[in-house]
């Protein structure tokens, strides 16, 4: 018989969701599973013995130091000490951020903010990929860091600062605004100050956040539109990576980033910010007949525009042209199809406006990277680890 291979969990940090995914890859390949740390109470097993590690080496020094001498195969889900000799597979912040900047972006918002409080390595990705996505198109982002404002200090009355800068700086910001922030719990805090201050959301400030703490109970009173970092996908592909390592297989030193699932909308960005009567009208019937044989011809008429002046103002408006608007609002649908539904490539294809799978097939994948077959894959997997479903072993 095989023998069992023993994994350490050395998590410094987690989310439920990435020990789902990686339980699930467990499961399926018969590991047997120690941990070192998955509680708030650091029990550090000197002396533990096995064959490879998946570790989270964020802030315990000792930690790092344990997982350094045991020389075993060793996956690090955070990049804080990206100078380590182990394969780091982490979150692709970078794409995270260029979700959310063309979801605003395809809403028609031209006054961006980003809003981080720490010099968090995954705050600095996240800030920096909104910032060169919105670049990129032509836009400018204000970024806001509590942490280096000069009233920042821990401790009592620091909440009550922060919230008073917050609110100061939202206040002074040119409206409609598009905010998105660090993580979940900035974009509440947002929401809050925006309630208080009297500023509505979404008409005057919009928000997107990180889906980390956006999926607890009472985030359904707090309908803020989310950017789904798949945590799941990312704790089973990382527990994959480790297999192949302790299998004998070498692998490239350079970071493994796991994508992104999609952006889920909700009511704090559900506004068009778009002051040009006619782009305002393209952009409800590309919405409602995207899924037609539909040509700019017929969406400039609906305007009440000349086809030329359509393309001038989506440029000016939106940064883009209404084809690659078109092309946009399809890929988004199909990816929400392939990912959520059980049709077939064909359907999708058809119910996004698609006159042929061959065309559809050609789009998708430039848009994407990944053809959508390879598409639906990934997402159902990540489904089936959200919601515990059995999955058939690879």
């Amino acid at each position: 018989m095989k023998r069992q291979k023993s994994v350490l969990l050395a998590l410094g940090w987690h989310d439920h969701r990435l020990l789902t995914g990686i339980a699930a890859y467990a499961a399926e390949h018969h590991w047997h599973i120690s941990a070192a740390s998955i509680t708030k109470e650091l029990v550090i097993p000197w002396g533990w013995s096995g064959d490879g590690v998946l570790a989270w080496l964020a802030g315990n020094d000792e930690l790092c130091e344990f997982v350094l001498s045991l020389q075993k195969p060793t996956v690090d889900f955070s990049l804080r000490r990206a100078n380590l000799p182990f394969t780091h597979v982490a979150q692709d912040h970078e794409e995270c951020a260029r979700l959310a900047a063309n979801h605003f972006i395809r809403r028609g918002f031209r006054n961006f903010l980003f809003y981080s409080d720490s010099a968090n390595w995954t705050f600095e990705e996240r800030g920096n990929g909104f910032v060169k996505a919105l670049a990129s198109q032509g836009h400018e982002c204000t970024w806001i860091k509590w942490h280096t404002h000069k009233a920042f200090r821990k401790g009592r009355g620091e909440w009550t600062e922060r919230r008073a800068w917050l609110a100061a700086k939202i206040a002074q910001a040119k409206k409609p605004l598009a905010v998105f922030a660090a993580n979940g719990t900035l974009a509440v805090e947002i929401q809050e100050v925006c309630e208080l201050s009297g500023i509505a959301v979404p008409q005057d400030v919009a928000i997107i956040g990180i889906e980390d703490d956006l999926l607890l109970p009472q985030s359904t009173q707090r309908p803020i539109t989310a950017v789904d970092p798949d945590f799941e996908n990312l704790g089973y592909q990382g527990a994959a990576w480790l297999d192949r390592m302790m299998n004998g297989i070498k692998v490239d030193p350079a970071p493994i980033r796991i994508p992104p699932t999609r952006i889920i909308a909700r009511q704090s960005t559900d506004i068009t910010a778009v002051s040009h009567q006619g782009v305002a009208k393209a952009l409800r019937y590309i919405a409602g007949h995207f899924s037609e044989d539909i040509d700019i011809d017929m969406v400039a008429r609906t305007a009440g525009i000349s086809r030329r002046g359509l393309h001038q103002a989506f440029i000016e408006h939106l940064g883009l042209t209404p084809g690659e608007h078109i092309r946009s609002t399809r890929i988004e649908h199909a990816k929400m199809l392939l990912g959520e539904s059980n049709n077939k490539v064909e359907s999708v294809a058809l119910l996004c406006g698609y006159q042929s799978v061959n065309s559809f097939f050609i789009a998708f994948k430039q848009a994407c990277g990944i053809p959508p077959g390879e598409f639906r894959k990934q997402a159902m997997l990540g489904r089936s680890l959200k919601h515990g479903e059995e999955m058939t072993p690879k």
